[in-house]
């Protein structure tokens, strides 16, 4: 099956009116959102998780750490040079984002909390032991932030997915942050 790339110009009308949108915001549309384009709803539905995400109490570092996470435990290429891009674009520590990309620990003993509690909800898919919920408390996490790297591993599972079956190209905005998976 291929799922190409669409544009506002051989999208269906509920999915090139969405594309016009996600332009006028970003200035131009992520490949990803061209191929989730197939699917009006599949494209509303990222979009909408996307910005439930951004509404959590989780620190934008937080969000771009668990959305990092998801896709380097995934093997998502594409998502990890638009989020490395997008972490870089918000100010977010470099270090920070060079340790999820490689999968090592950060320095910040909270911010490693939560790269490892991402880490274990995705590889174990969602069953979590009682000790790794215990961890991620200890740092100084919650039951709500529990919920909330769920929900983002849920948003991140969509376009990681969605990118492996696509083969997704990766837009020249992302290619300075290009990054390959080790394993696949």
């Amino acid at each position: 099956m291929s799922l190409n790339v669409l544009t506002t110009e051989n999208a269906e009308e509920k999915s090139a009116v969405v594309l016009n949108d996600v332009k006028a915001k970003f200035g131009f549309v992520p490949n990803l959102m061209g191929v989730f384009a197939h699917s009006p709803e599949a494209l509303k539905g990222y979009l909408t998780l996307g910005e439930l995400v951004d509404q959590t109490s989780l620190s934008p570092t937080e969000r771009q750490i668990v959305l990092l996470g998801v896709s380097e435990e995934n093997n998502c290429e594409y998502c990890i040079a638009a989020h490395s891009t997008i972490s870089s674009m918000q100010g977010i520590d470099a270090d920070v984002v060079n340790a999820v990309r490689e999968n090592r620990a950060i320095a910040d003993i909270k911010l490693e909390g939560l790269r490892r509690f991402t880490k274990a909800v995705v590889s174990k898919r969602g069953f979590v032991s009682d000790e790794d919920i215990r961890e991620f408390e200890s740092v100084g996490y919650t039951k709500k932030n529990v919920l909330e790297v769920i929900l983002a591993t849920a948003m991140k599972t969509l376009s990681n997915y969605t990118n492996h079956i696509a083969k997704t190209p990766l837009d020249e905005a992302f290619e300075p942050a290009r990054w390959k998976a080790t394993a696949a």
